[in-house]
């Protein structure tokens, strides 16, 4: 079978976390769906098969100790690299490594990534021909959102996993695992210890069991109790995890607080956010979806300050971006709001999803042949740009079944206070238009 991954350390140098890895998937915490009894990567696993895949998940779920189940369960060679200290080289040495193993041995290799949202898209790039082409089982690790962090072309080679943080049951089976080991026979852990070492946890396995492993350190005759477990941990701990109630909390109240024209709490919850760890991008995503959605075409520069705002932490780096997307929340906190777009928006996309389809009127069609001119395709198109003040007045630009529809409904806020004049000066113009298209 193939042999776990070599971390580089001795023994007894290595943590309490890397020695629980199990060896089997009944030992495995969490994320019973999609490994649960009857799950599809399960049964495939059991039957020594696997894919090219992304697992995404918070720190501390199992995405190491899953990747290393899933080479032990298909007999594959494997591979690490960490997008923090690796680069092109070390792919092509990896998947050289892979060739060999193909060749000589006749076995398959499982390459792991870690971290693999901070490789660029060149980096990325250079795995896709050897995913194809089947030379390695190819398995991502990240914290961040693919969706955001890794290119559409390797998101079409794999599956993504969705990891979840551990419930509080999953982790006291993982203590008791841990507990029963040889190594902590001599250690009692009392109730409430447990308990706060699952709140501290956040959900966090590898945690759990570093904190597990100091708290030792500081039993008094074999007994770890809560005074123990406060000692291991140390200073405070963040009420906060990336993924977590506390993150979605935490994120809902920053946007009802821009929402809502507070700036300054909008800054105390931003301020709470990084102090938790949260990347200031994660920040700077949703300020873009508050520029469209709350403040719209009422203050439409609100989008660019924010893009910015993203563009700067990304020249500058942490310390002075993390100020510049501040400052872009602010703008965003005390700009004019409007829901028009937003509300205009999804209203469109219902009525496309729920009408029936209505043919595209023959006069706004496109007509490149005689064939589709002799239907009448483009016929009395009434070009704007010829028309009095560039408006077409009395034109028709929706399906006759839906004459007189109207979905954006600019407010009296901002620049979407002069939109709505335009707007309503140009329905006079069509009320008083000789020229009607749907009479």
């Amino acid at each position: 079978m193939s042999q776990s991954f070599d971390f580089g350390e001795q023994a007894p140098f290595v943590p309490l976390a890397a020695r629980m890895r199990p060896t089997h998937i009944d030992h495995y915490m969490g994320q019973q769906h999609i490994l649960g009894p009857g799950k599809a990567l399960r049964v495939a696993l059991e039957q020594g098969k696997a894919h090219s895949m992304i697992l995404w998940g918070p720190p501390g779920t199992g995405k190491t100790t899953l990747a290393e189940l899933i080479a032990h369960y298909v007999d594959a060679h494997v591979e690490r690299i960490s997008a923090v200290t690796s680069g092109i080289k070390d792919i092509r040495l990896a998947i050289e490594s892979a060739r060999h193993q193909a060749a000589s041995l006749g076995k398959k290799t499982l390459l792991f990534v870690d971290e693999v949202h901070r490789f660029n898209k060149s980096q990325q790039d250079a795995f896709l021909p050897h995913i194809e082409d089947g030379t390695v089982i190819f398995i991502g690790a990240t914290t961040e959102n693919p969706s955001f962090e890794l290119n559409s072309a390797l998101l079409s080679r794999a599956r993504v996993y969705v990891l979840k943080k551990l419930t509080h049951e999953d982790l006291g089976a993982m203590l008791q695992r841990a507990l029963a080991s040889e190594e902590f026979s001599q250690i009692q852990l009392e109730d409430e210890a447990a308990a706060l070492l699952c709140e501290l946890s956040g959900g966090d396995g590898r945690r759990l069991l570093n904190y597990l492993e100091l708290a030792a350190d500081f039993a008094e005759q074999g007994q770890i109790n809560t005074e123990a477990i406060k000692e291991a941990v140390g200073g405070k701990v963040m009420s906060f995890d990336k993924s977590g109630d506390q993150f979605y909390d935490m994120l809902s109240a920053l946007h009802k607080s821009v929402r809502g024209s507070s700036p300054d709490g909008a800054l105390y919850w931003y301020a709470r956010m990084l102090e938790g760890g949260c990347d200031a991008l994660v920040i700077a995503r949703r300020l873009l979806a508050i520029a469209s959605e709350d403040i719209g075409n009422a203050d439409p520069r609100a989008l660019q300050i924010c893009l910015d705002g993203w563009d700067i932490y990304h020249r500058v780096g942490p310390a002075e971006g993390e100020r510049a997307i501040a400052q872009a929340l602010i703008y965003c906190a005390c700009a004019a709001k409007s829901n028009a777009v937003y509300m205009a928006f999804s209203q469109a996309k219902t009525d496309a999803k729920e009408l029936p389809d209505y043919e595209v009127p023959h006069h706004l069609r496109n007509a490149p042949t005689k064939l589709m001119k002799e239907q009448g395709f483009g016929e009395q198109y009434r070009y704007a740009h010829n028309e009095p003040g560039a408006y077409a007045a009395g034109e028709a630009y929706l399906p006759q079944e839906m004459q007189g529809k109207r979905y954006y409904q600019p407010n009296e806020r901002g620049l979407e206070k002069r939109i709505r004049a335009k707007l309503e000066y140009l329905t006079q113009q069509d009320e008083q238009s000789d020229v009607q298209r749907y009479k």
